[in-house]
């Protein structure tokens, strides 16, 4: 199922911090969004999974604009691990789980055979199956993403929007996620900090800085030493991952890079890239630095 985003702006108090972005996630395709804190990441995840209306533009979704279906409907469509997660449910994990299922219930249904198989599942996926009596609240950080992963699984969309999933994540679960991801081939969004894990995991990435893509296509077209040094302000190498052949990023601790991070004027394309064919690119000027989204 194919994710369209169409010269999306978001605004927050009269401000905009998302400005006519256009990305794409193609069927069964990992796209990533990529970019220092506050360029706007968040804001356009919000967009698709219907936590934020949009000011301008719209999400489509297997050709249908998210905000025209009814909740359910979106809900079977479209699951989502945000940032923002409340921390102390007194309910178990297989519980929390089971909320996943909520889309395909009746008023009142309890829970089906189909259910608690779903259910079961999606936490052996997450490698908690033997957590599911344990209290949510009683779990490490990295143990509630993994339940909380389980959740949009249990959901069984045709796409999955996460944001940041490896916070809290031990390297061992780190690898084993990114994983899990590529197994699905479901189509998904997800935003990540770490470039490293982004080149690995995602078929597509879109940059965004100041509220504006500025930067579309494969890991190796996108993640050039200028884009670092343009977008993150980061001196670095781009090499060939030993093991993966992925775009492996050597970032230089000692010296600062060339161009400050912020010095972006105008859209950025580093000189090897290509904009991905179905992602349209000159997104408009004009967009101010926003700040720091919660």
């Amino acid at each position: 199922m194919n994710v369209s985003v169409e010269d999306l702006s978001v605004a927050y108090a009269g401000r905009a911090v998302v400005s006519g972005v256009h990305l794409v996630a193609g069927d069964g395709e990992i796209a990533g969004l990529v970019g220092p804190n506050g360029s706007g990441k968040s804001s356009v995840l919000r967009t698709v999974y219907r936590h934020l209306k949009p000011a301008a533009g719209r999400v489509v979704v297997d050709g249908r604009d998210v905000w025209d279906l009814s909740p359910v409907q979106a809900a079977r469509q479209v699951a989502a691990l945000p940032q923002e997660r409340t921390s102390d449910f007194e309910l178990t994990v297989g519980d929390i789980v089971m909320m996943g299922r909520t889309p395909y219930k009746g008023p009142f249904a309890g829970d089906s055979a189909t259910d608690r198989a779903v259910v079961a599942r999606a936490l052996a996926q997450v490698g908690m199956a033997e957590a599911r009596s344990r209290s949510f609240s009683a779990l490490s950080g990295g143990e509630r993403q993994r339940v909380l992963l389980a959740r949009a699984l249990a959901q069984d969309p045709d796409v999955l929007v996460l944001d940041e999933p490896t916070n809290h994540l031990d390297v061992l679960h780190q690898v084993e996620l990114l994983a899990l991801l590529r197994e699905q081939r479901r189509t998904t969004l997800v935003s990540l900090h770490d470039l490293n894990a982004a080149a690995s995991v995602c078929d597509r990435l879109h940059v965004l800085h100041r509220g504006r893509v500025v930067a579309s296509g494969t890991p190796h077209e996108v993640l050039t030493p200028e884009l670092l040094a343009e977008v993150f302000g980061v001196r670095a190498a781009v090499v060939e991952h030993p093991l993966t052949g992925d775009p492996l990023i050597a970032f230089d601790h000692r010296s600062p890079a060339g161009a400050a991070a912020g010095t972006v004027a105008g859209d950025v394309s580093a000189p090897a890239a290509r904009p991905a064919a179905a992602t349209p690119a000159g997104p408009p000027p004009g967009v101010t630095e926003p700040e720091r989204v919660p």
